[in-house]
Protein backbone atom coordinates (compact mmCIF):
# COMPACT_ATOMS: atom_id res chain seq x y z
CA UNK A 1 0.00 0.00 0.00
CA UNK A 2 1.15 3.73 -1.21
CA UNK A 3 -0.68 6.91 0.93
CA UNK A 4 0.34 10.25 -0.92
CA UNK A 5 0.16 12.98 1.68
CA UNK A 6 -0.43 16.52 -0.07
CA UNK A 7 0.20 19.51 1.38
CA UNK A 8 -1.00 22.39 -0.56
CA UNK A 9 -0.42 25.60 1.89
CA UNK A 10 1.60 28.17 0.17
CA UNK A 11 2.51 30.17 3.35
CA UNK A 12 6.34 29.20 4.88
CA UNK A 13 4.73 29.06 8.28
CA UNK A 14 2.00 26.62 7.25
CA UNK A 15 0.30 25.33 10.28
CA UNK A 16 -1.50 22.72 7.77
CA UNK A 17 1.77 21.46 6.57
CA UNK A 18 2.82 21.11 10.04
CA UNK A 19 0.04 19.01 10.38
CA UNK A 20 0.78 16.65 7.11
CA UNK A 21 4.69 16.30 8.66
CA UNK A 22 3.34 15.32 11.95
CA UNK A 23 0.99 12.40 10.11
CA UNK A 24 4.41 11.84 7.99
CA UNK A 25 6.42 11.15 11.25
CA UNK A 26 3.48 8.49 12.81
CA UNK A 27 3.58 6.29 9.80
CA UNK A 28 7.29 6.20 10.00
CA UNK A 29 8.40 2.42 10.38
CA UNK A 30 4.95 1.72 9.07
CA UNK A 31 4.52 -1.38 6.66
CA UNK A 32 3.28 0.32 3.99
CA UNK A 33 5.16 3.24 1.75
CA UNK A 34 4.06 7.04 2.38
CA UNK A 35 5.14 9.96 -0.12
CA UNK A 36 5.07 13.58 0.70
CA UNK A 37 4.10 16.57 -2.34
CA UNK A 38 4.44 19.61 -0.80
CA UNK A 39 2.39 21.66 -3.54
CA UNK A 40 4.64 24.94 -2.26
CA UNK A 41 7.62 23.10 -3.16
CA UNK A 42 6.04 21.21 -6.29
CA UNK A 43 5.05 25.07 -7.93
CA UNK A 44 2.55 23.64 -10.35
CA UNK A 45 1.36 25.86 -13.38
CA UNK A 46 -2.57 27.11 -13.12
CA UNK A 47 -4.41 24.64 -14.91
CA UNK A 48 -5.51 26.10 -18.46
CA UNK A 49 -7.25 23.01 -19.47
CA UNK A 50 -4.96 22.59 -22.20
CA UNK A 51 -0.90 23.01 -22.70
CA UNK A 52 -0.25 22.78 -18.90
CA UNK A 53 -1.13 19.16 -19.04
CA UNK A 54 2.19 18.42 -20.89
CA UNK A 55 3.99 20.64 -17.77
CA UNK A 56 6.92 18.12 -16.53
CA UNK A 57 6.07 19.44 -12.90
CA UNK A 58 2.20 18.42 -13.64
CA UNK A 59 3.32 14.72 -15.02
CA UNK A 60 5.44 13.94 -12.03
CA UNK A 61 2.85 15.36 -9.62
CA UNK A 62 0.70 13.06 -11.81
CA UNK A 63 2.56 10.21 -11.42
CA UNK A 64 2.66 10.17 -7.76
CA UNK A 65 -0.85 9.78 -7.68
CA UNK A 66 -1.05 7.05 -10.15
CA UNK A 67 1.12 5.28 -7.78
CA UNK A 68 -1.03 6.10 -4.58
CA UNK A 69 -3.71 4.53 -3.30
CA UNK A 70 -4.64 6.45 -0.67
CA UNK A 71 -4.58 10.65 -0.51
CA UNK A 72 -4.49 12.85 2.64
CA UNK A 73 -5.25 16.17 1.52
CA UNK A 74 -3.38 18.95 4.11
CA UNK A 75 -5.12 22.12 3.19
CA UNK A 76 -5.54 25.51 4.91
CA UNK A 77 -9.37 26.59 4.81
CA UNK A 78 -9.42 29.66 3.46
CA UNK A 79 -13.03 31.10 3.06
CA UNK A 80 -14.84 28.10 3.76
CA UNK A 81 -13.29 26.05 1.59
CA UNK A 82 -9.47 24.19 0.75
CA UNK A 83 -6.86 26.71 -0.78
CA UNK A 84 -6.65 27.77 -4.70
CA UNK A 85 -3.48 25.10 -5.12
CA UNK A 86 -5.03 21.92 -3.51
CA UNK A 87 -8.17 22.81 -6.45
CA UNK A 88 -5.67 23.58 -9.37
CA UNK A 89 -3.87 20.28 -7.90
CA UNK A 90 -7.44 18.37 -8.30
CA UNK A 91 -7.53 19.91 -11.45
CA UNK A 92 -4.41 18.33 -12.69
CA UNK A 93 -4.21 14.88 -10.99
CA UNK A 94 -8.20 14.38 -9.99
CA UNK A 95 -8.52 11.47 -12.95
CA UNK A 96 -5.55 10.25 -11.57
CA UNK A 97 -7.82 9.69 -8.07
CA UNK A 98 -10.68 7.40 -9.06
CA UNK A 99 -11.29 4.96 -6.75
CA UNK A 100 -9.17 5.72 -4.10
CA UNK A 101 -9.25 6.72 -0.99
CA UNK A 102 -9.36 9.86 0.69
CA UNK A 103 -8.55 11.73 3.86
CA UNK A 104 -8.52 15.47 5.11
CA UNK A 105 -6.02 17.67 7.29
CA UNK A 106 -7.41 21.26 7.73
CA UNK A 107 -6.21 23.68 9.83
CA UNK A 108 -8.37 27.37 10.11
CA UNK A 109 -8.34 30.86 12.25
CA UNK A 110 -12.00 29.58 13.46
CA UNK A 111 -13.97 26.93 14.83
CA UNK A 112 -17.14 28.06 12.44
CA UNK A 113 -15.57 26.56 9.26
CA UNK A 114 -14.86 23.00 10.60
CA UNK A 115 -17.18 21.85 7.83
CA UNK A 116 -15.84 23.81 4.86
CA UNK A 117 -13.70 20.62 3.74
CA UNK A 118 -17.14 18.66 2.67
CA UNK A 119 -17.67 20.48 -0.44
CA UNK A 120 -14.43 19.63 -1.78
CA UNK A 121 -14.72 15.97 -0.29
CA UNK A 122 -17.85 15.57 -2.21
CA UNK A 123 -16.73 16.55 -5.42
CA UNK A 124 -14.04 14.18 -4.80
CA UNK A 125 -16.36 11.74 -4.61
CA UNK A 126 -19.11 12.32 -6.97
CA UNK A 127 -16.66 13.34 -9.62
CA UNK A 128 -13.37 10.68 -9.20
CA UNK A 129 -15.48 8.06 -7.12
CA UNK A 130 -13.06 8.18 -4.30
CA UNK A 131 -13.61 6.93 -0.90
CA UNK A 132 -13.52 9.78 1.88
CA UNK A 133 -12.45 9.00 5.96
CA UNK A 134 -15.95 10.05 7.83
CA UNK A 135 -13.36 11.28 10.36
CA UNK A 136 -10.69 14.11 9.61
CA UNK A 137 -8.41 16.61 11.70
CA UNK A 138 -9.41 20.11 12.09
CA UNK A 139 -7.00 22.45 14.25
CA UNK A 140 -7.56 26.20 14.39
CA UNK A 141 -5.21 28.99 16.06
CA UNK A 142 -6.42 27.81 19.57
CA UNK A 143 -4.49 24.08 18.72
CA UNK A 144 -1.12 25.70 18.42
CA UNK A 145 1.34 26.60 21.24
CA UNK A 146 3.84 28.40 18.74
CA UNK A 147 4.86 25.11 16.00
CA UNK A 148 3.80 22.55 18.84
CA UNK A 149 0.29 21.23 18.66
CA UNK A 150 -1.75 20.95 21.63
CA UNK A 151 -2.16 16.73 22.97
CA UNK A 152 -5.87 16.88 21.62
CA UNK A 153 -4.84 17.26 17.75
CA UNK A 154 -2.34 15.17 18.69
CA UNK A 155 -4.16 12.18 19.63
CA UNK A 156 -6.79 12.88 16.94
CA UNK A 157 -4.19 12.62 14.35
CA UNK A 158 -2.66 9.62 15.72
CA UNK A 159 -6.81 8.35 15.51
CA UNK A 160 -6.73 9.66 11.58
CA UNK A 161 -3.65 7.82 10.74
CA UNK A 162 -5.00 4.64 12.05
CA UNK A 163 -7.96 5.01 10.68
CA UNK A 164 -7.06 5.85 7.49
CA UNK A 165 -4.06 3.51 6.90
CA UNK A 166 -7.05 0.97 8.08
CA UNK A 167 -9.54 1.77 5.66
CA UNK A 168 -7.24 2.36 2.74
CA UNK A 169 -6.02 -1.46 3.54
CA UNK A 170 -10.02 -2.87 3.55
CA UNK A 171 -10.93 -0.95 0.37
CA UNK A 172 -7.56 -2.13 -1.65
CA UNK A 173 -8.07 -6.01 0.15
Amino acid sequence: MKILIVSSSLNPDSKSRLLAQELEEHWKGADFEVAFLDLREANLPMCDGGAAFGDVRVIRVKAMVDEADGIVFASPVYVYNVNAAMKNFVEFAGHSMKDKTAGFLCSAGGRLSYMSPMTFANSLMLDFRMFVLPRFVYATAEDWDGDRLSEEIGERIDEFATGFADFTTRLIA
